[in-house]
């Protein structure tokens, strides 16, 4: 088979594979139907589902039964990025065309939403006291699934082991059990019974059902998505605040860190770098913000430290639920939250951001690098990390992509707030305001609306897809494409 040949056969099996998160997104669709016997006033929205979803099953179906007799080849990295890439696109696509049928929003305001969604983000530009139920049911599984990818849960268990590329380009560095089938399984399984079991803790706590399900699933993907127009704050209550963060810190955190946990290997899970660095940053920045920021600002020590506590760890958790208005925060507070959204959560979790790993290693190269000007060259070891997966020595190459990821990162971000002023906002709210969409974070200080320019929000959208995707996936899957259509073009 000649070199072309070859692209051709790959681009063939990404096509069959597109076939099948299009047959996903379908069945996914017709979920939120599930609510109607419940709330039958709203039996008129049902057709705004159903015609997407068999659209696209359709079309779906087709593609895979065209492509079905394709040649087996493995997926590797970077052909997976191309597919990750690929079906983030047309799922983000497809989920938004019930938003658009409303008839109330446009196509840039009904791709927010979905894109919000998908990625975990959870700003929104729709009224959600004036939302119908399905549509609230909606987004929350949109971050449900989204928080756990799309393509880890459909083709990851399909696969099996020649999908490790797929489960990679997806950003899930750790495997919990030997092949990318048994791990996707266990993945889903986790994620499943956080859920169950934070809504039945919201519900104990007061909170009617249909919103502890919405909140359960917005929470523990990291998403942030409320039923309510103050999000948790709505609640004013102690109990569905610490359940929350409860979740928000689950969701945050590695899956296979979790397995750690399950598997009863305490001592494990506590000696993993990227927990202790959380909890380093954790102890640092609540002190500071509740005493020295917001002390003067709420009436009570109590009230300070619980507001400090649920917004900060909100933040980092990059899951944007909100229990008060951030307008009249000390701008200590604000940038201490915009740095915390810029870190993010942890890696091969549900939430976004830089990742603590990452900043995790970022600080200790420089210590390596500190140490080299009065220390001899033979003393100096290689970086020992703390993983799942057990103990890693990092390679310089490892340090230098980690250092570019984060230099990648911080343009982006820059670039992003630079529009941002280009429109007359100001700086501290164009901080804030993108480092959320970027950070997939989702608090917001009043920018993202459906009034805001669509400039504005379409800078948001791409700074939500490149956040979720990471960058470099969206980067190197157009290299790649560019590449082989030139190649084959060429042969022409």
């Amino acid at each position: 088979m000649s070199f072309t040949d070859q692209i051709k056969s790959k681009y063939i099996l990404m096509i069959h594979f597109i076939g099948i998160i299009l047959i996903f997104n379908g069945i996914v669709m017709l979920l939120p139907l599930l609510v109607l016997p419940f709330y039958r006033s709203e039996i008129h929205l049902a057709k705004n589902f159903i015609l997407p979803a068999v659209v696209s099953m359709a079309i779906g179906s087709i593609i895979w039964i065209i492509t079905r007799k394709r040649k087996h080849t493995d997926i590797t990295i970077r052909d997976g990025g191309v597919i990750v890439v690929l079906a983030w696109i047309l799922t983000c696509l497809v989920s938004s065309v019930p938003f658009l049928m409303l008839g109330n929003m446009n196509f840039t305001l009904s791709i927010f939403e979905s894109v919000s969604g998908w990625t975990t983000t959870g700003l929104s530009v729709v009224d959600v006291e004036a939302t119908a139920k399905i549509y609230l049911l909606w987004r929350s599984l949109m971050q449900l699934l989204g928080g756990a990818g799309i393509a880890v849960i459909v083709l990851a268990s399909i696969i099996g082991p020649v999908g490790s590329g797929l489960y990679s380009a997806e950003g899930r560095s750790d495997m919990l059990l030997p092949n990318v089938t048994k791990s996707a399984k266990l993945i889903m399984s986790i994620y499943l019974g956080y859920v169950f079991s934070g809504t039945l803790l919201y519900i104990i706590a007061g909170m009617p059902a249909f919103d502890s399900v919405n909140h359960a699933m917005a929470a523990l993907s990291t998403g942030g998505f409320s039923t309510t127009a103050g999000s948790i704050g709505d609640y004013n209550s102690p109990a569905i605040e610490t359940i929350t963060i409860i979740l928000m810190f689950a969701g945050t955190i590695n899956f296979a860190a979790h397995y750690l946990l399950l598997k009863g290997r305490l001592r494990s899970f506590a000696k993993q770098g990227e927990i202790r660095f959380m909890v380093f940053l954790l102890s640092i920045t609540l002190p500071v913000v509740i005493f020295l920021s917001l002390r003067p600002l709420y009436s009570g020590v109590g009230q300070s430290i619980r507001t400090g506590v649920f917004n900060l760890v909100s933040a980092l958790s990059t899951t944007g639920f909100s229990t008060v208005d951030y307008n009249d925060w000390p701008v200590f507070a604000i940038f201490v939250i915009i740095l915390l959204m810029l870190i993010g959560g942890g890696t091969g979790s549900t939430a976004g951001g830089i990742k603590q790993y990452r900043i995790y290693i970022l600080f200790r190269s420089m210590a390596k690098n500190l140490r080299s000007f009065y220390m001899p060259a033979k003393s100096i070891k290689e970086i020992k990390v703390e993983r799942p997966e057990g103990t890693v020595f990092l390679q310089e190459a490892n340090e230098l992509r980690t250092g570019n990821f984060i230099a990648i990162y911080m343009l982006v971000y820059v670039a992003g707030v630079m529009i941002f002023l280009l429109y007359g906002y100001p700086l501290k709210e164009s901080m804030f305001e993108f480092a959320s969409s970027l950070g997939t974070v989702g608090l917001s200080v009043g920018i993202t609306s459906a009034a805001a320019p669509p400039i504005i929000l379409w800078t948001e959208i791409i700074g939500m897809f490149l956040g979720r995707l990471e960058i470099l996936v969206v980067i190197y899957a157009g290299i790649k494409v560019f590449k082989d259509l030139k190649a084959i073009l060429g042969k022409r």
